[in-house]
């Protein structure tokens, strides 16, 4: 029997966990407020079978999602396997059929031109269908209620992408969802194809444009009137993927650009605007005054991604690694393309959130997951502190530059949080933040209720699991007047 590797993404928190669940009325320290009614979906990676190749990286696990369901102070959690193509695959051989992450080169050949899409990275509810997303593979249906899988979703087969973002933004004034593919004719292509999906849930505007070099487009920004796509050189290569080294490598000489297109232009409007190589993977927000167009993301001077290394083996930089909130603004109505950079905080972090009803508008809340190595840690208890150690949440006040920090602790990491409003019509970030901790002396998992402007006073609210919730990638709330039920 083939075992899980000894490493660390395969061992201690991170170990697989390989099991459904549902636990009605979760155990509460607190009070759960109220006014929270409504559902807390996440998304996490976690391989049902040990590694076809002996060792993987933690995004290549199979796809769950985690249904947290809040009811006048009660919380229900409902947990369950997407059951993706690739998944019924490997439970019917009893074992693991795909290769490498993102390498169809390193697959056993019973599963060639078979999706390799795992449906582990994001969960979107619009339309009134639950999308489970993973950027390399078509979203994923979903029961919103029982998390039963429906199937991949092509919208009638007007999309044409094999791939779609798993960072769809939402357009909290339209209705609308504003996705793209990268790699959109094989993942060593230059191809993106942009797409907007109306409030009905039927496709209203395409278009297809080629970026300078083939890479990895995680996220991107949406405003108003433009949609800003992110080109870092986490760059992918048929060659290294052939010689069964990592599809995605750190190239350190490339310029970075941003392409910025009207949101419902064409491709002969794109433009390019480009800086100094430096790297970003997650979007907090983005707007536009007017021509000029800003997008907000964690910005490092180098690779935030040692899975990903560097192409020509240059050991991975910690300290340069190390991102903090910044701001790059173009101006479309000037020549030129130059990208303005400005510093928004201090502190470093990533996995940055928003109040979602100001997406795509000026807005003053941030929130984000913080590093911060000064805080103790138990090493007795819970070993060393390596990786991207997660002990903060973080509030970023843009009106006033003020930061308000909530530190887990010395035995405790923080996953990625997601703002909750009070109400429909409350003021930007009046509400709660909320997200799970991870108890690593415990080996358990905590939901945490977090007053959004008051982060360093603590939990409100302690949801206690009894079980283990490997680490999430993203998740999103909505309230049961959204899910209508």
């Amino acid at each position: 029997m083939r075992r899980f590797p000894d490493e660390p993404a395969f061992t201690g928190y991170l170990a697989p966990s390989r099991f459904e669940f549902d636990i009605n009325d979760l155990e509460v320290e607190g009070t759960v407020p109220a006014d929270m009614n409504g559902i807390f979906y996440r998304s996490a990676p976690d391989p049902q079978f040990p590694p076809m190749l002996g060792t993987d990286i933690y995004f290549n696990g199979d796809g769950t999602v985690t249904q947290f369901r809040f009811k006048r102070g009660r919380v229900d959690v409902r947990h369950r396997y997407v059951r993706t193509e690739r998944f019924m695959l490997e439970r019917a051989a009893g074992k693991a059929l795909y290769g490498a992450y993102r390498n169809p080169f390193t697959d056993d050949p019973a599963v060639a031109g078979k999706s390799r899409g795992t449906a582990n990275t994001n969960v979107l509810f619009h339309a009134g269908k639950l999308f489970a997303y993973k950027e390399d593979s078509l979203p994923v249906a979903l029961d919103p209620i029982t998390l039963e899988t429906q199937g991949e979703w092509d919208y009638g087969g007007l999309i044409k992408s094999p791939a779609f973002t798993a960072h769809a933004k939402l357009d909290p004034q339209t209705g609308e969802l504003i996705g793209f593919g990268y790699g959109a004719k094989g993942v060593f292509s230059r191809d993106v194809a942009y797409y907007v999906i109306g409030a009905d849930g039927r496709l209203k505007h395409e278009v297809w444009f080629e970026v300078p070099y083939a890479n990895l487009m995680h996220d991107f920004g949406v405003t108003r009137e433009y949609v800003i796509f992110p080109i870092i050189p986490v760059c992918s290569s048929e060659a290294r993927a052939r010689e069964r080294k990592p599809v995605f490598g750190w190239d350190s000489s490339k310029e970075i650009f941003l392409a910025v297109l009207p949101r419902y232009g064409e491709s002969r409007d794109l433009r390019l605007f480009k800086a100094p190589n430096q790297f970003c993977s997650h979007v907090m927000n983005a707007f536009n005054e007017g021509p000029k167009v800003h997008i907000d993301v964690p910005v490092a001077r180098a690779n935030m991604f040692p899975f990903f290394p560097d192409i020509t083996d240059k050991p991975f930089d910690r300290e340069a690694a190390a991102s903090r909130m910044t701001r790059w603004t173009v101006d479309m109505s000037r020549q030129g393309d130059v990208i303005e950079s400005r510093q928004l905080g201090q502190l470093v972090g990533e996995f940055p959130r928003i109040d979602d009803r100001y997406a795509m508008e000026p807005y003053r809340h941030g929130y984000t997951c913080v590093v911060d190595p000064a805080r103790e840690v138990d090493t007795e208890k819970v070993g060393s502190a390596t990786g991207l150690f997660i002990n903060c949440w973080g509030h970023l006040d843009h009106l006033t530059r003020k930061e308000d920090v909530y530190w887990a602790g010395p035995v405790s990491t923080l996953q990625e949080p997601t703002f909750v409003p009070k109400s429909r019509t409350a003021a930007e970030g009046e509400g709660y933040l909320i997200g799970l901790a991870n108890r690593l002396a415990e080996n358990r998992t905590d939901l945490l209720i977090l007053d959004a402007q008051r982060l360093r006073e603590g939990p409100i609210a302690t949801v206690r699991l009894p079980v283990r919730l490997r680490n999430g990638l993203h998740g999103n709330w909505f309230s049961n007047e959204r899910l209508g039920i």
